[in-house]
């Protein structure tokens, strides 16, 4: 009798621990995430560059934040009430305070500024070479993906995190692009 193939789901619990494991072992200061040409040519005025305030050991986008500011786009962070609701890109100005959200996160006070945002940039726990992305298991960016279908999708990550083949489902959605501290990898 053959063994059954570990399920989907199974095999995203193994490749989550395994990617959190590999970015809790970097050593402080963890690397910093510069920007690279390629993100630089997407960054446009008036653009909302969607983004995130790290939680734990994830990856700091905040050089990707500074140079999105730099080129005049807007900034966006997610806002989240709880696992089932859809989270928010409430605007996001430079310096602003954040008060502490569900899961650990920080995130903007809630308001009414909601963004449609153009790029977003999401964190992950892992990544594979055919951009597909693994997030912490709540499917709040796959849902924010399927929400703004036309917003350039870029991954943020340590080149630790890369995995042989991120567990997909039907609903997951591949990213345009993931930057790490050692390169920029796109289709």
């Amino acid at each position: 009798m053959a063994v059954p193939s570990p399920s989907p789901a199974a095999d995203k619990i193994a490749v989550r621990a395994r990617g959190r494991a590999a970015r809790r072992a970097l050593p402080e200061p963890r690397p910093i995430i510069a920007p690279r040409p390629s993100f630089l040519q997407m960054l446009k005025p008036g653009m909302i560059v969607a983004s995130y305030a790290p939680v734990g050991a994830e990856a700091d986008p905040g050089a990707l934040v500074a140079a999105a500011l730099k080129q005049g786009c807007r900034i966006a962070l997610p806002h989240v009430v709880d696992q089932p609701t859809p989270l928010r890109f409430l605007a996001w100005h430079d310096n602003a305070t954040l008060v502490p959200g569900p899961f650990g996160l920080l995130q903007p006070d809630d308001h009414p500024d909601e963004l449609a945002p153009d790029l977003i940039l999401a964190p992950l726990v892992a990544f594979d070479r055919m951009l597909g992305r693994l997030g912490q298991g709540g499917g709040h960016y796959d849902r924010a993906f399927a929400g703004f279908p036309t917003a350039r999708r870029i991954g943020v990550a340590f080149s630790v995190q890369e995995v042989d083949r991120v567990p997909t489902d039907p609903w997951d959605m591949p990213l345009h692009a993931i930057i790490t501290e050692q390169e920029w990898i796109a289709a």
